[in-house]
Formats: C-alpha cells, structure tokens, sequence
C-alpha cells in the first residue's frame, strides 16, 4: 500500500476521482495441477517487467509442486507482493487461481504462460 501511496497520494481518499475505461477487462485461470515455482517466477517476472503498465491488478493463491503451503500474491501495475499463507486446510481443493485487470489483457498470452507453468 505504501508504494501505491507513493505513486498515487489520494488514493484512499472517499472523493478520489474514478475514470472507466471500457478497455479495461479481467481474465482468470484455474489449474488443479500444481506448479513449478520456478518457472512460475521467471514468467511472471518477466510479465510484469515487459507488460506491468497494463496491467492493473493481479492477484492468485497458488499451489506449487513439492510444497505444502498456499502462496498469496497481489501486484499493482509491476509492484508485486508474495508470500506464504500457511499449509491448504485439510479436504481444501489445492487448485491454483490467478486474476489478472488491466488493458490489452488478450494479447499477452496470459493462459498460455500461466499453463506453461506446470
């Protein structure tokens, strides 16, 4: 929130300005298959390092192969946050899911990245 807060100072004020963007659409994949921490790492990082400025919100709970935590992420534009959330509660489905806002979401091949971190 501090960094948001840099780049963005009213951001929590109640009169802060809203503008909408019809260009702006959401995407969201799910995969009950876990994944590869490290190539989920190296493809996100380098999404967010050539594609960040699109996009607006990310967020996902992940499930990665050979770990028995939830990982939590959150990310505005190419800020991004993780960390571990604590062990999947007992009979909880460990499916991964990942949330992507922003604009020209349909040209970053965001399924395809995302299943290729399996």
């Amino acid at each position: 929130m501090d960094r948001v807060l840099e780049v963005e100072p009213d951001f929590l004020e109640s009169d802060h300005d809203h503008e909408h963007d019809d260009d702006v659409t959401s995407l969201s994949f799910v995969s009950d298959t876990p994944l590869d921490m490290d190539k989920f790492q190296a493809w996100f990082g380098n999404l967010l390092q050539e594609k960040g400025q699109d996009i607006l919100r990310s967020k996902g709970i992940l499930n990665f192969e050979g770990r028995d935590d939830r990982y939590v992420f959150q990310g505005v534009h190419m800020l991004m946050d993780a960390s571990p959330m604590g062990p999947w509660p007992a009979g909880k489905d460990r499916s991964s899911r990942v949330v992507f806002i922003g604009r020209n979401l349909e040209s970053m091949n965001l399924q395809e990245g995302f299943e290729g971190c399996k």
